[in-house]
């Protein structure tokens, strides 16, 4: 078992302070290769650690804010406050029968590293989020999901600090208001708590989820059909879709796919005969961003050190020396072309610092 005792368990006090670094550079800690700083900058990596910044007067003297891997950020210029890094790492199985597991992972945990992990084990439920950048913490925030499957679907609560009432807080899954790349904590909480852990249940059945894309014919020549197998087309197809952040400077998709009333879809469908949707509900359709991107020129659009992928015009890169700014311009100006071509105005899934 890859399952191990986890850090965030240990309780012994801490005999120095943590270590808070002053104009820390931001290069590293952000997909995007955007060059920045913060002003204050601390690792933290037990609850003790956590509980030590958030009582300290940095956070009250100045704005914080919580990094993960960086994946889905956009720095706009330099961060005048404190940036914590969750470090919090370790996994632990809580329980086990002859259907389920339930595990605990720390917000710190590498995100694909975990679902790597949880297929070697035959655990099913996360292998169709294969090769999503960023930690575990993060994954609750926007309810990450991919090729039909999002994190909701497995998890079981969420466990956090709640910076102003300085206490840990368990919210479960129908507590968190989960919807399309969102929850509660882009809402009511956002900038209020810190994500520690979350609770996930993992089936040892293996009802694979193929229906999205070409998954089902890909798996189709294989000649088992397991959990393993699926998260090698997952990645394959992903690496094919998307850059690598270590190559070409960038945060995964940047909008959402917008959702609209079926009325509204069928009356674009005239104008644009092959506008391509999926079913939401009986009222709702969800039309691919990337189709409507593409319509208006931008894919493949190079303008020197920033752009659109050649490929996948969801998403937005650093080709070197961009800024934020830059960034941020050319998706303003996406969203402005999107809505007086088609009425329809995209929401940026990438968090704007």
């Amino acid at each position: 078992m890859f399952f191990v005792l986890l850090s965030f368990l240990q309780n012994e006090q801490h005999k120095k302070m943590i270590d808070i670094k002053k104009n820390y550079p931001l290069d590293k800690h952000n997909t995007f290769g955007i060059k920045c700083r913060t002003k204050y900058f601390a690792s933290v990596k037990t609850e003790n650690e956590l509980k030590e910044v958030f009582e300290s007067d940095y956070v009250e003297k100045y704005p914080w804010l919580v990094l993960g891997g960086g994946s889905n950020v956009l720095f706009r210029g330099d961060f005048p406050g404190l940036i914590v890094s969750m470090d919090i790492k370790g996994v632990q199985l809580l329980e086990e029968d002859d259907e389920f597991v339930k595990i605990k992972v720390a917000a710190g945990e590498d995100w694909d590293e975990l679902v790597k992990n949880t297929v070697e084990n035959q655990f099913g439920g996360l292998e169709n989020l294969s090769y999503i950048p960023g930690k575990a913490g993060a994954a609750p925030i926007q309810n990450i999901g991919a090729y039909g499957v999002e994190v909701k679907d497995v998890l079981e609560r969420v466990e956090f600090y709640h910076a102003e009432n300085k206490s840990f807080i368990t919210l479960k899954k129908s507590e968190c208001k989960f919807a399309y790349r969102d929850s509660v904590f882009k809402h009511e909480l956002k900038g209020k708590v810190v994500i520690l852990y979350l609770i996930l249940k993992l089936s040892k059945k293996q009802a694979l989820k193929t229906s999205y894309g070409n998954i089902e014919s890909e798996l189709k020549k294989y000649e088992k059909r397991n959990i393993k197998n699926l998260r090698e087309i997952i990645i394959s197809t992903r690496k094919a879709k998307l850059p690598e952040p270590e190559k070409i400077g960038n945060a995964g998709s940047f909008f959402k796919n917008p959702v609209v009333k079926k009325s509204v879809f069928l009356k674009l469908k005239e104008n644009h005969s092959s506008m391509p949707s999926y079913p939401v509900n009986n009222d709702k359709v969800k039309i691919p961003a990337a189709w409507l991107i593409e319509q208006c020129g931008w894919k493949g659009k190079n303008l020197g050190t920033h752009g659109i992928h050649d490929v996948q015009p969801l998403v937005l890169v650093n080709h070197g020396g961009a800024t934020g700014k830059d960034i941020y311009s050319l998706a303003k100006e996406v969203q402005l072309s999107i809505e007086n071509k088609f009425g329809i105005l995209l929401d940026m899934e990438v968090n704007i610092i």
